[in-house]
């Protein structure tokens, strides 16, 4: 089922969001536990806000990550789906940005470690930075914070806190 939805998702914005982009992250939860993450983003092709300081644009970002927490159970899986606001600096070559986006994540249970959501479903809040080379690939930092925002307790959350790439394919 997780699958179809994930399918649906990026189908879904693939024929109506400009050019896609494939990202791939490896990181760590704040428990100590590794994530790594492989996403699909279709841009926006919207640019709001347009000056000499930079522009506004976004993007979807639909992702799927697995979670070694680190305890005997082994690890999680999450399949993730998010807007994501991005503003570019400059008009060089290397673009500075910051990104941020609030979104729905769905995880295979409802522990990660020694953390514990309460549900499988979850909310996605994200913030990043990075560089924009060409118009092609971006590098950067970003935090993800996943939680059921106290729909049902208990409601731990977890961190991801990765370093990632992406090419416009």
């Amino acid at each position: 089922m997780k699958t179809f939805i994930a399918a649906a998702i990026f189908s879904l914005f693939a024929a109506s969001a400009g050019a896609a982009e494939l990202s791939g992250a490896i990181g760590a939860t704040g428990q100590g536990g590794i994530t790594a993450r492989i996403g699909l983003g279709f841009n926006w092709d919207k640019t709001w806000l347009e000056s000499s300081t930079g522009r506004l644009t976004g993007y979807w970002d639909a992702g799927y990550t697995y979670w070694e927490a680190g305890d005997a159970s082994g690890g999680a899986h999450s399949l993730s789906f998010s807007p994501v606001f991005v503003y570019e600096f400059g008009s060089g070559n290397v673009k500075p940005f910051v990104e941020a986006g609030v979104g729905v994540a769905v995880f295979s249970g409802t522990s990660a470690g020694d953390q514990e959501f309460g549900s499988g479903f979850n909310f996605e809040d994200r913030i990043g930075a990075g560089l924009k080379i060409g118009e092609t690939q971006k590098v950067g930092i970003r935090a993800i914070h996943y939680s059921n925002a106290g729909i049902k307790q208990p409601n731990d959350g977890i961190e991801s806190y990765s370093l990632f790439y992406s090419h416009q394919i």
